[in-house]
């Protein structure tokens, strides 16, 4: 029984893109000197719709890494995406200073981002989006900021649960105003 669990855990790991976006030297003066430590963020996907980030800090880089790793597997959201490949509607998210536009784009337009949000987008699954990050270039910000949108992007189905209509309309004014543009 043991080995069938941990068979399991092998293949879970492996189904996960992992993104390390940013590690970074910290130094602590105190008394007796400096204390040098290291700050990983790391986000972590299985490029289907699933995605999660976290921040690991440790004395050396890799057990930051391992540390950012453990917290992202426990932070995923879930996020639906259209035809497998982009987001649904516009979103805006914003965390702090930090603000991200996001934009739902054609099919081969690619990911249209910069390095945090690139790395969210790839392991989420999002293969065609445009995006633009304005106010603080902190990579913290500006992936929380990225995960305060990626949390409100509402499929047809939900939004159709909540007016009490059917998927075909919501899906037919979504691509009216889509084509207006």
């Amino acid at each position: 029984m043991a080995k069938n669990t941990n068979t399991e855990k092998q293949r879970e790991e492996v189904e996960f893109i992992e993104k390390l976006v940013s590690v970074r030297r910290v130094t602590k003066v105190v008394k007796g000197g400096k204390n040098l430590r290291f700050t990983a963020l790391v986000v972590i996907g299985d490029g289907k719709g699933r995605v999660g980030f976290g921040s690991g800090k440790a004395r050396e880089v890799p057990d930051a890494v391992r540390k950012a790793s453990e917290q992202a597997r426990r932070s995923m959201i879930r996020v639906p995406l259209r035809e497998g490949r982009t987001i649904h509607h516009d979103l805006t998210g914003h965390f702090g200073a930090g603000r991200v536009y996001l934009r739902a784009a054609p099919a081969g337009t690619g990911i249209i981002a910069g390095g945090p949000m690139r790395a969210v987008f790839e392991s989420v699954g999002i293969q065609d989006v445009v995006s633009k990050s304005v106010g603080t270039s902190n990579y913290y910000n500006v992936v929380r900021a990225t995960f305060d949108a990626l949390v409100n992007v509402s499929s047809p189905r939900d939004v159709a649960t909540k007016l009490g209509r059917k998927i075909p309309e919501i899906v037919a004014r979504r691509d009216a105003s889509m084509a207006r543009r």
